[in-house]
């Protein structure tokens, strides 16, 4: 083999090792987490409310496969809890979710179109702590992404206005559909 030959082949043998660890050693584009409280006042159909946010969110930003658009996986959980100003009462809701990007298309217009899978649920509670309302289930949504010419960089992306859509209707129990919050939360916070 010439010397020629010798370095071609060597340096294929290296690029197919580093290729074949590649994803074995692929690190997160970006991960992180965020735990964040918060309190406001609001009045609720005449109602003086306060409301407790307490939420932890974890994702993580990876590449697949040999896509140029990192995929998006984040986990939340936490409560917020209202309370009635004039009785004292907490109506509390509890959540857990995750949420993830399924596909990335890309429109070849500059744009990507994401479709998201999400699942998880709340519960509702009581002034006295007793389950009131349940919303388990899952839902699948996209929406369209402008990616200012960067696929790798969602620093610089931007949601399409007005490009939200449901894939697939919200499965599960749905108990607070149609309900009103606000009759809701003066029924769950009285005596």
């Amino acid at each position: 083999m010439g010397g020629r030959s010798a370095a071609f082949f060597t340096a294929l043998v290296i690029a197919a090792a580093l290729a074949a660890a590649t994803p074995a050693t692929a690190a997160p584009l970006d991960k992180g987490h965020s735990h964040d409280v918060a309190t406001s006042f609001f009045d609720c159909d005449g109602t003086p409310v306060q409301e407790d946010v307490d939420v932890f969110v974890n994702y993580v930003l990876n590449k697949r496969g040999s896509s140029p658009f990192p995929y998006f996986h984040k986990s939340v959980r936490g409560t917020i809890a209202w309370t009635n100003l004039n009785t004292g009462g907490t109506f509390t809701q509890v959540f857990a979710g995750t949420s993830k990007d399924q596909t990335i298309v890309d429109n070849g217009d500059g744009t990507f179109t994401s479709t998201v899978f999400t699942s998880g649920g709340a519960r509702y509670y009581d002034r006295n702590g007793k389950l009131v309302l349940k919303d388990p289930g899952e839902v699948r949504f996209a929406f369209d992404v402008d990616y200012n010419g960067t696929p790798g960089d969602p620093s610089d992306d931007e949601e399409v206005p007005d490009s939200f859509r449901l894939v697939r209707e919200s499965t599960g129990l749905n108990e607070t559909q149609g309900r009103d919050f606000c009759a809701d939360l003066v029924e769950f916070t009285s005596p």
